[in-house]
């Protein structure tokens, strides 16, 4: 059959790159015949002989598929097979074998083929499997660019950030997300550890059902088992009705217990047998309920010397950690904080006005903070700047008192001789803060005109940028 006559399929015919196949065959026919078969179809072909011309090629070149006969030299078809899957695991295999051999096909889609050719076969074969496996690869292309963009975009369930510490923090939620065991989530305070906790339930099957956050630390201790288990009535003074607790109202959603490590001792085990038994019993009831709410935890606590000091049992510790997700604090992704000051400035921007902006000067000193309250802080920081900026660009002197100071920068001492450029500077600065940021009332307060004030800042972030590139 020639290939004029073949009906032609629409293998990648609209990919703005064109997929690459390596035809691996010491037979001359049939590898020209693959070789026009692949071109025909739109596809970039590259051939060889010999296992080894076969391996500098694939080592030279980004291959997609590779089409190889069984019995190639020198090495042969299985250990090319073997190698490809071993060195390129992306790169798909569709093996040739003799008409009879077909335990040779068998046994190389089990070591990782894709598909398989039984010599001698016809141009609409060979374009059928090109045509599906090509599917394959765009499928897992793009499956690979929607997660790269789940990863990389601003606002991944709330979360921003695309340093290397947050991409694994997305791989794993990514992961847990189709699962229903429970995840521990370790992080200091003000970290978004109930934005990881959402991330993982809305990315997932349950995320249609409830997403329930409980604050243990906000609870009264004498009602935290009422509120998690339910009640009857009568069960206590103020019990005039049932109440369903949040193990059981959340349903076949996600119920969130944030700082698990404040809840008490003795309503540990309690949750320890909920969770194990996969039913509770309501306060003043002598019958169980069924739940089926997965539970995911979240602490800033060291559980494991909780553990050891007796605090918190190893057996709930050992049933909340079955997967353990730790979100990095700010102060180790500080790559990410321009990330979060654009979306936090966009955020607090007036409704339907222009974003503001920050100056280089002021995005150096929010860089250079260690911020132990973490993003939470750094929000608050531009929420702030943002209510008491008087301009478009954001100063140094819009931001909080303790971060309008460099690194080893201090307030100036009473007796303290300095120079007059630096006590003009520090002036400045402090009038900025008396006046909340309003630089107008902050000329006014020094007695220069606004324009004088506008000069003298601009030639201090002039000079703070001389100073970082020297």
């Amino acid at each position: 059959m020639d290939l004029a006559s073949a009906p032609r399929t629409a293998v990648a015919m609209d990919r703005p790159t064109p997929i690459t196949v390596l035809i691996v065959d010491d037979e001359d026919d049939v590898r020209n015949l693959c070789r026009d078969v692949v071109a025909d179809s739109g596809l970039r072909t590259r051939t060889a002989s010999t296992t080894e011309q076969a391996l500098e090629i694939l080592d030279q070149y980004a291959v997609d598929i590779v089409i190889t006969d069984l019995r190639v030299p020198l090495l042969g078809g299985f250990e090319l097979l073997k190698r490809i899957r071993e060195t390129y695991p992306q790169t798909a295999v569709i093996v040739l074998t003799q008409y009879g051999t077909i335990e040779g096909a068998v046994e190389a889609t089990r070591m990782g083929a894709v598909d398989y050719l039984t010599k001698p076969f016809h141009v609409p074969e060979l374009r059928g499997k090109l045509d599906r496996v090509v599917r394959l690869l765009d499928i897992d292309e793009e499956n690979r660019v929607l997660r790269e963009q789940l990863r990389t975009r601003p606002g991944f369930g709330g979360l921003i950030g695309v340093s290397a510490k947050m991409q694994r923090v997305y791989r794993l939620i990514e992961k847990v997300s189709q699962h229903n065991y429970p995840v521990l989530i370790l992080g200091e305070s003000g970290t978004g550890k109930e934005l990881v906790a959402g991330s993982i339930h809305f990315c997932g099957p349950r995320r249609s059902r409830p997403f329930v956050p409980v604050d243990c630390t906000a609870l009264v201790p004498t009602l935290i088992e009422a509120e998690l288990f339910g009640y009857v009535k009568g069960a206590f003074t103020g019990a005039s009705h049932n109440k369903q607790g949040l193990l059981e109202a959340a349903g076949n959603g996600t119920l969130f217990l944030d700082e698990i490590g404040d809840l008490p001792f003795d309503l540990q085990a309690k949750l320890l047998r909920a969770l194990q038994e996969k039913e509770v019993k309501p306060v003043g009831s002598t019958d169980r309920v069924a739940i089926s709410t997965r539970v995911i935890a979240a602490t800033n606590r060291d559980l494991e010397t909780s553990v050891r000091q007796g605090t918190f049992r190893q057996d709930l510790y050992f049933r909340l950690n079955v997967v353990q997700i730790k979100i990095p604090p700010l102060r180790e992704r500080k790559s990410d904080i321009p990330l979060l000051v654009s979306a936090f400035l966009e955020k607090f921007s007036d409704h339907g006005g222009p974003t503001r902006t920050i100056s280089e000067d002021a995005m150096a000193r929010l860089i250079a903070f260690d911020w132990p309250g973490n993003v939470r802080e750094l929000e608050n920081a531009i929420e702030r700047a943002v209510a008491l900026g008087s301009g478009p660009i954001l100063h140094v002197g819009d931001l909080p008192t303790n971060l309008q100071y460099g690194t080893g920068e201090r307030m100036p001492q009473s007796d303290e001789l300095l120079p007059l450029d630096e006590l003009e500077r520090r002036a400045i600065l402090r009038a900025l803060r008396e006046a909340s940021g309003d630089k107008l009332a902050a000329a006014r307060l020094l007695g220069i005109g606004k324009t004088t004030l506008y000069r003298k800042l601009k030639q201090y972030d002039a000079q703070s940028r001389s100073q970082a590139g020297s």
